[in-house]
C-alpha cells in the first residue's frame, strides 16, 4: 500500500536542522507560541491531551513545510485525532511510571522500614539504582525513539495507534543513523543554550527541533499529495514534458 511505503537513508541531521529553520523562520514566534501552549496543556492535563496536543503541533509543522502557511487554530486539530494519540502516550508514559515503581518504591521502603541501615547498605541501593535507573533510561531513550513518528502518522496518514507505532518503528530502524544523529544533535542544541541560560534557553530550541524532526519526516515519509488545499502545480512541475530528444 502506498500508506505503508518510506523512504530509506534519507536523514541527514544537520541539514535537517538548517533546512527546519529556514522553513519556519518567518513564522518563528507563531510556531513558538504553538508549541509552548501545546506542551503546557499537554503536562497540566497530566498527559492525557499531550498525544493531541503534540499531533496538533505536528500537524501545524507539517503545514507550514507543504503550504508555507500557518494558523494557531491548527493547533486544535489534534482534538481529532485524540483517541489513538492518547493510546500511543499510554505506551510512552505507562512504562515509565513502572519503572519508578520498581528502582524508587524499593528504596523508600528499605529507608522506611529499616531504619537501622547502615550508611554503607544504604549508599549501595542508592548506587544499585543509581546503575538500573541509567540503563533503564538507555532502554526508554531508545523506545521512545522508535515512537518518534508515530504520531506525525496519525495526524498526516489517519492511521490508528496500533498501525503508526508499527510503521514508526520500523521506519526508524531502516533509519537508524539519521535518526539516532538527529535525536544526538537535538539534545546537544537544547543543552547548550539551556546551561547558559539556567534553562530558559531551552524552551527557544523547541520550535526548531520541532521543524528540524518534522522535516524528516517528510523526507520519510513524502507527502500523498496537498492534503491542506487544492492547490495548482508550480509553474515549472511539467518542464520539459512537451520536449522529445
Amino acid at each position: 500500500m502506498l500508506n505503508q511505503e518510506f523512504q530509506i537513508d534519507v536523514i541527514r541531521p544537520v541539514e535537517c536542522f538548517k533546512e527546519g529553520w529556514e522553513l519556519i523562520k518567518s513564522d518563528y514566534w507563531t510556531l513558538f507560541a504553538i508549541s509552548l501552549v501545546g506542551m503546557l496543556i499537554g503536562g497540566f492535563s497530566m498527559y492525557i491531551l499531550l498525544g493531541a496536543m503534540l499531533c496538533g503541533i505536528y500537524y501545524c509543522f507539517l503545514r507550514k513545510i507543504d503550504t508555507g502557511t500557518v494558523s494557531f487554530d491548527d493547533l486544535w486539530k489534534g482534538f481529532s485525532v485524540i483517541f489513538p494519540s492518547f493510546i500511543v502516550i499510554l505506551l510512552v508514559v505507562v512504562p515509565m511510571f513502572i519503572v519508578f515503581g520498581i528502582i524508587y518504591v524499593p528504596i523508600i521502603l528499605a529507608l522506611v522500614t529499616g531504619p537501622n541501615l547502615s550508611p554503607d547498605e544504604a549508599m549501595g541501593l542508592f548506587v544499585s539504582a543509581a546503575i538500573f535507573d541509567i540503563v533503564v533510561a538507555v532502554i526508554m531513550v531508545c523506545l521512545h525513539t522508535l515512537l518518534i513518528f508515530s504520531f506525525p502518522l496519525i495526524i498526516d496518514r489517519k492511521m490508528s495507534a496500533l498501525e503508526s507505532v508499527k510503521l514508526s518503528a520500523r521506519a526508524v530502524w531502516q533509519n537508524l543513523g539519521g535518526i539516532a544523529g538527529l535525536v544526538g544533535l537535538s539534545y546537544i542544541l537544547m543543552l547548550i543554550p539551556g546551561i547558559i541560560t539556567c534553562g530558559i534557553g531551552a524552551y527557544f530550541v523547541i520550535p526548531i527541533m520541532f521543524a528540524a524532526f518534522m522535516v524528516a519526516y517528510r523526507k520519510v515519509f513524502p507527502s500523498l499529495g496537498n492534503q491542506f488545499h487544492n492547490q495548482p502545480p508550480p509553474p515549472n512541475a511539467f518542464r520539459g514534458a512537451g520536449s522529445y530528444n
